[in-house]
């Protein structure tokens, strides 16, 4: 399977991301900087959360074969890891900022 997208960056550049299937991996590519030095990449992070919010290319039903494609893959895995720390990390987030506020209202009583 390969599926090719075009998605808009923040400073209104054009990117492509292709996405790859053979067996259970998949590999996803893009032209940004990030994404050609194999760094996080948003535009890929997007497609696999469903955003068509900057895609460019009209293939949005696409996105959705992508999704469906990386059922069961090592991408899934690592995909569900990554959002499992991101939801901790941002928990831990918010419980920092009010203990940061409680620390400030303890130093003016």
């Amino acid at each position: 399977m390969r599926l090719h997208f075009e998605v808009t960056g923040s400073k209104g550049n054009v990117y492509e991301v292709k996405v790859e299937k053979e067996g259970a991996n998949i590999n996803a590519y893009c032209t940004c900087q990030a994404g050609v030095n194999g760094l996080y990449c948003k535009h890929r992070f997007a497609l696999m959360d469903g955003d068509i919010s900057n895609l460019a290319s009209r293939n949005p039903q696409d996105v959705e074969k992508f999704r469906i494609a990386m059922r069961g893959t090592d991408l899934e895995a690592a995909y569900k890891e990554f959002l499992k720390a991101d939801t901790q990390f941002q928990e831990a987030k918010k419980s920092l900022d009010g203990a940061k506020k409680n620390l400030a209202k303890a130093m003016f009583r």
